[in-house]
């Protein structure tokens, strides 16, 4: 198969531990041809449809230069077998015009993993909205005096804004409530955008576990980000150590319910974030964490996934 990864720039990948590295290594091990690109060298124009100026690349056995460019050309997005989205977030305003383009790639015949369309109906941290039986008390919000209340009923709770990643902008508060007022009014700007706020789960001690769905099939490890120090954020990005975990019952449950629904919608790879048993955001833009479980456990999670665009191309 020829393979178009719609990336960040490669020079900027951390290879010892990037999904999107490990991906396109069982890619290249299969004999599957690699191209690469970034959003902004995606392009419609008319009567040529949606193309790409890409770079044909083949992985070295080099940790420095780890890929050569062996050609460019811009190319039909319909060409190849498969286009699979791996842009880092934050999901702004340029990440949905890609979603678009990417969209009319598949109309004009272009397999896109995952799905534009999906990709969109999907926010992160709003997509658990869709099944409370498995969250903590939560609420999304614009209202000050409903952050207030939400605190006053639950003690300790934690706030979040909806466009964060990595951890970023997470501010735990305490039963003191000290801080909150100062808290909620950077994270809303003065009612201006929507925060969400969930009820303190104690068990991120023992960790945020990442739990990767790959063609609606749970991966049968997780891995678990513990928090470091005085940090309550589990986030790798953050400092959070991470330890592969056999998946839990309860983890298994999420999964089975949610991966083929997901899947069904066109996710083929999902990252759930489980904290005590609990639901905490779907991560669909690009799901990390194959290396770790594959490294710790010996299970292959770049040959589950790669396994799944090929079926998935030939159905």
């Amino acid at each position: 198969m020829n393979l178009l990864f719609v990336a960040d720039p490669l020079e900027s990948f951390k290879t010892y531990k990037d999904t999107t590295f490990a991906m396109m290594r069982e890619a290249q091990k299969r004999g599957h041809a690699l191209s690469a690109c970034e959003p902004q060298d995606i392009r419609w124009l008319h009567g040529e449809g949606v193309t790409a100026q890409a770079r044909d690349i083949r992985l070295t056995s080099r940790a420095e230069d780890w890929f050569e460019v062996t050609g460019t050309q811009r190319a039909a997005l319909e060409g190849f077998d498969a286009v699979i989205m791996r842009k880092d977030p934050p999901f702004d305003s340029e990440y949905f015009y890609s979603t678009h383009l990417l969209g009319q790639a598949e109309r004009e015949g272009a397999r896109v993993f995952n799905s534009p369309a999906a990709l969109r109906d999907h926010p992160e941290k709003l997509a658990i909205l869709e099944f409370p039986q498995f969250t903590a008390p939560t609420l999304v919000t614009r209202s000050e005096a409903d952050i207030r209340n939400f605190h006053a009923e639950h003690g300790e709770v934690i706030l979040k804004p909806l466009d964060g990643m990595g951890g970023m902008g997470i501010f735990k508060v305490g039963r003191d409530g000290l801080n909150l007022g100062t808290i909620a009014e950077t994270l809303n700007r003065g009612g201006a955008q929507t925060v969400m706020v969930q009820k303190y789960l104690p068990q991120i001690s023992e960790g945020d576990k990442r739990v990767l769905v790959i063609g609606g099939q749970a991966v049968p490890f997780t891995l678990a980000r513990i928090p470091q120090g005085s940090e309550v954020r589990g986030n790798l990005a953050a400092g959070g150590k991470g330890v592969a975990m056999p998946i839990t019952d309860r983890e298994r449950e999420i999964a089975e319910t949610l991966g083929p629904i997901l899947a069904a919608r066109g996710l083929l790879l999902v990252g759930l974030d489980v904290i005590g048993g609990h639901l905490t955001e779907i991560n669909v833009t690009s799901p990390t964490c194959f290396q770790e479980i594959s490294d710790q456990t010996g299970f292959d999670v770049p040959a589950m996934f790669i396994d799944a665009v090929e079926a998935a191309c030939a159905a």
